[in-house]
């Protein structure tokens, strides 16, 4: 179908997750325009991270709808054109994780540069010099022939960013991405983030209990409760004039 840089980049409507009995996702109805950075937060088991999931298929939506740079999917059972669909899909929605998820047998460079070798099959000579350069962006120029086990756990995490990339992704999908670091790294990689969103003006969904980067960085906070968006709206909106007691009540124990 034909999508342009109007229409939004992600658009998800009546999503429904069920893990057995368990509903974790209620009908989510969610919107991201083009350089929109959205920020997902809520207790734990709320189902903020199962959204990400199911925005990429790494967990198939029971029932709704997902859309990404216009490759649209429904819910429910895969078949052969919709798995084809669905590596479509990802290679305009790139994903970072908790865990850095790196191939420890490959430096940082061959890892940035696994994906579009290994998906787009472009040539290793053609993307060696945009892989360097996205080290560049993350600041791991140095560190471009090391490997994972020899890097910090923040260095490791830029790594996985940049790998994410080198995809050029439409949308940059975060799961709690400063979550597995120390105190002291967790800077670090919430500035590449704040860079991508104001240099690059990358369009970004992040879940994170990081309210700093939040009221800095984001246009738009979706606080979800029990597999719902409960209140949404800017970071002025929700941190100073929250509507919602729920939501309060998780502000007052975070801030």
């Amino acid at each position: 179908m034909s999508w342009n840089a109007g229409d939004p980049v992600v658009r998800v409507r009546n999503l429904h997750k069920y893990f057995g009995p368990l509903e974790v996702l209620r009908g989510i109805d969610l919107d991201v325009t083009r350089g929109e950075v959205v920020v997902i937060f809520g207790r734990s088991g709320s189902g903020k991270s199962t959204l990400l999931r199911c925005i990429n298929f790494l967990e198939d939506p029971t029932e709704g709808e997902i859309e990404v740079a216009g490759i649209r999917l429904e819910g429910g059972h895969r078949t052969r054109t919709k798995r084809e669909n669905i590596r479509r899909l990802r290679t305009h929605a790139g994903m970072v994780f908790q865990q850095f998820n790196l191939f420890p047998h490959m430096t940082a460079l061959q890892n940035v540069m696994e994906g579009p070798v290994t998906v787009k099959k472009m040539k290793a000579e053609t993307i060696k010099p945009m892989a360097m350069e996205l080290l560049v962006k993350v600041g791991l120029a140095d560190k471009a022939d090391e490997h994972p086990i020899r890097l910090s756990g923040g260095q490791q995490q830029r790594v996985a960013i940049a790998r994410a990339l080198a995809m050029e992704p439409d949308v940059m999908l975060f799961d709690e991405p400063t979550s597995a670091l120390d105190p002291e790294l967790i800077g670090e990689v919430l500035n590449v983030m704040k860079s991508l969103a104001t240099d690059l003006h990358m369009t970004m969904v992040v879940v994170t209990h990081e309210m700093g980067f939040a009221r800095e960085v984001a246009n738009r906070m979706c606080f979800f409760h029990e597999g719902v968006i409960l209140e949404e709206g800017s970071p002025d909106d929700l941190f100073n004039h929250t509507r919602n007691a729920e939501t309060k009540k998780f502000l007052d124990a975070v801030l």
